[in-house]
């Protein structure tokens, strides 16, 4: 069984990486990767996977990886990801998602069309959630309300258009907000992790940064939505859509809550206008009821288990940073 992950050094792909490697498969697996630049995340993971370094804007170069590895599994998880960017670069992610996933399709329709590909959307697709739509399953209309939303909605559409088109067997799914050690802090929990870190090492004053406290997210460990994505691609229906996430929502604020209860540090908040979004929903919440009925996933991290081994990795990456002798800590 040969598979292919794209961005397998990503915060996702080096997750899945790693379940993939540990799930049982033995030599049946043949486990192939792409990488743009940093492999820091798959370091350990070396000897145990065929990396192939490039860049998936370059079409000639994804269809020889595509040529060569010929997999019957397809992760595309190559992506711009952070939300709140998008408005700063909108031409960069709309290239970035819009051109990788084409030309990545193209290369699977000339070469290997009957291999299964997951094309990996989001639930900003949704964008202006309104209450009534409350929970969000696939039949919420798509009304993006961001430059990322956007492009995740081409992606989503192109997916299905290929399957339509060329009989590519590609499974689509809408993530929903997830966390976990290891994620950038671009995003939520671990940018507050990641301060209360370097607060309890004297890196910064205890003032810890906010931005909107009272949204309200579906969040669901990224170590739980790997297993989901592995069960879509394997289970799921061609051509169809499956929302992914826990099935409730919880306010931004309550994040921050857990994550303080698990420091001794008084710690003061303050609220940052730079984080704060051009335009926001007030809460969010998926049905995951359709991946549930059809691959029997269900979530088995808890949120209090999550945002403790988010800070953790923030506690073990900030005490591992160098350190000048001269620094007796913040004043």
């Amino acid at each position: 069984m040969r598979v292919l992950i794209t961005g397998i050094s990503g915060f996702v792909g080096s997750v899945l990486a790693n379940y993939l490697l540990s799930s049982g498969f033995g030599r049946s697996l043949e486990l192939h990767g792409t990488i743009h630049r940093a492999d820091s995340r798959i370091q350990n993971l070396r000897g145990r996977l065929h990396l192939h370094k490039g860049d998936l804007r370059n079409p000639s170069w994804i269809e020889r990886v595509i040529a060569t590895v010929r997999p019957d599994y397809t992760f595309h998880l190559a992506a711009w990801s952070d939300v709140r960017a998008s408005w700063d670069q909108p031409w960069a992610v709309y290239e970035l998602n819009i051109s990788c996933q084409l030309n990545l399709l193209e290369a699977l329709r000339r070469h290997t069309p009957e291999t299964r590909v997951l094309a990996v959307a989001s639930s900003e697709v949704y964008g202006l959630v309104e209450p009534d739509d409350l929970p969000i399953d696939e039949s919420t209309p798509l009304r993006p309300n961001s430059p990322y939303g956007v492009s995740k909605v081409a992606q989503d559409l192109m997916a299905q258009q290929y399957g339509y088109s060329y009989g590519i067997s590609a499974i689509r799914v809408r993530s929903f907000n997830h966390i976990g050690p290891g994620q950038s802090d671009n995003f939520v929990a671990s940018a507050f992790a990641r301060q209360i870190a370097e607060i309890e090492s004297g890196l910064q004053q205890p003032v810890l940064k906010v931005g909107n406290l009272e949204a309200e997210r579906d969040y669901t460990d990224v170590r739980d939505m790997v297993r989901a994505y592995w069960l879509a691609l394997k289970y799921g229906e061609p051509g169809g859509v499956y929302n992914i996430g826990s099935g409730s929502s919880v306010p931004v604020q309550k994040l921050l809550d857990v994550l303080l209860e698990l420091s001794d540090v008084q710690i003061t908040v303050e609220q940052d206008p730079k984080r704060l979004r051009p335009s926001d929903v007030s809460r969010i919440v998926c049905d995951p009821n359709r991946i549930l009925k059809e691959t029997g996933w269900v979530p088995e991290f808890t949120l209090r288990e999550s945002l403790a081994d988010v800070l953790k990795y923030w506690r073990e990456t900030v005490r591992a940073l160098p350190r000048d002798s001269s620094d007796s800590g913040v004043l």
